[in-house]
């Protein structure tokens, strides 16, 4: 049977290969565990992440667009589980275990109330399909990672509960300088030069001048960052396998989003030579959220033994994550990546520079705030096409 045709009833008494029994380390979402000692906290781990499938019977997207994205919202699912598992960072912390069958903190039913299948859900399949026609795909078309990372970028503005900054690095590049812009909107109102001099950095952070009017939550806003990336052509440069690996180390880490061609997977980690992902390959029936907020949400969660493919199945085409819940979070992440790429036993994905290069475009067209006219743009400007992306190689 082909996987986009599953349905819920067939992946409950499907045979699943039990995880392995091996002295490698499991690594999932930057926890280190041992699979000869901890697998039932492995799987609690595993089974704890938001799962998004396919679904069936929900209102027609655009009110008379499809009820079902069986078989091209593969890649739409993916997108709202690395962004699910940021909020769940966000609000519940990586520690979080979900409990089959216990009531939950209120939190956690407001992150699945983001994502239930109707048009006023924050990222719904229907905000993200309908907000992609802006990106020249259709309804109904299937998406690339990057496609997926830049609308999930703009529906993010509409949020004023999370308060995140998604922010998309593109060509290859992550920038210091825009991301402490985007994530600290106060330091516009300061200059650059709190960026530039750590003695009016440390006064802004004490609440002076310039900064007195905001409270702590306002200090740092909650960074989501999405790289795509193309590590190859048809296949994946073993040069990045050793790479992408330690990016599932960081603890910081929001997993991969990338798969087979036309064919999405949400990776979270990796044991050995085998990734370890959640499928959204079968089809669910939608899910209606009951008139006190609650959801029934056993089909949000994978209670099978997870799935693994060898890395080098992987196609090249992919979108890597991180989540920094503050600017201390975010620096340690900045040198962990610098340490990575100092290594020379591996090749990196990714270059970290602490201002824009000037071959960049400016920071205005660069959408560090969210003027939708600059935003489209920009999008425009980056077209989306997974062909489209600079290939990295030796």
């Amino acid at each position: 049977m082909d996987a986009a045709t599953l349905t819920y009833d067939t992946l409950r008494f499907a045979e699943f290969e039990e995880f392995p029994q091996t002295e490698e380390p499991v690594w999932i979402l930057g926890r280190e565990s041992s699979a000869l000692t901890e697998k039932d906290d492995i799987l609690c781990d595993i089974s704890s992440r938001l799962w998004f499938t396919y679904r069936k019977n929900f209102p027609p997207i655009g009110g008379t667009g499809p009820t079902s994205d069986t078989g091209w919202g593969c890649m739409l699912r993916c997108g709202q589980m690395i962004l699910g598992e940021a909020l769940v960072f966000r609000h519940l912390g990586r520690d979080w275990r979900w409990v089959k069958g216990k009531r939950q903190r209120e939190e956690y039913y407001s992150i699945l109330n983001a994502f239930i299948d109707k048009k006023d859900s924050y990222y719904s399949i229907h905000q993200i399909a309908q907000m992609g026609v802006g990106e020249g795909k259709s309804i109904g078309q299937w998406y690339g990672p990057n496609t997926v990372a830049q609308v999930l970028k703009k529906l993010s503005v509409f949020d004023s509960w999370s308060r995140l900054a998604v922010h998309v690095a593109m060509d290859n590049t992550v920038v210091i300088e825009e991301i402490k812009r985007l994530c600290m909107p106060w330091l516009d109102y300061a200059g650059a030069a709190a960026f530039l001099d750590p003695e009016l950095e440390r006064e802004l952070n004490g609440f002076t001048e310039g900064a007195c009017a905001l409270d702590q939550s306002a200090v740092w806003k909650p960074l989501v960052l999405l790289i795509p990336l193309r590590l190859g052509l048809s296949e994946i440069n073993e040069a990045y396998i050793e790479t992408l690996k330690k990016c599932f180390m960081l603890p910081q880490s929001l997993g991969v989003i990338g798969g087979k061609p036309n064919s999405a997977h949400y990776f979270i980690g990796y044991v050995g030579e085998e990734l370890i992902y959640l499928d959204p390959h079968t089809t669910q029936p939608s899910v209606e959220p009951c008139d006190d907020g609650l959801v029934p949400d056993d089909s949000y969660h994978c209670e099978h033994p997870p799935c693994r493919m060898h890395i080098r199945e992987l196609d090249p085409s992919i979108a890597v994550g991180f989540f920094c819940s503050t600017e201390e979070d975010f620096d340690d992440w900045c040198l962990r990546i610098r340490k990575m790429s100092e290594r020379r036993e591996a090749l990196p994905m990714f270059e970290l520079v602490d201002r824009q290069p000037s071959h960049f475009m400016s920071s205005d067209v660069l959408n560090l705030t969210p003027d939708f006219t600059d935003s489209d743009r920009l999008e425009r400007f980056f077209d989306s096409e997974d062909e489209e992306f600079e290939i990295l190689s030796l």
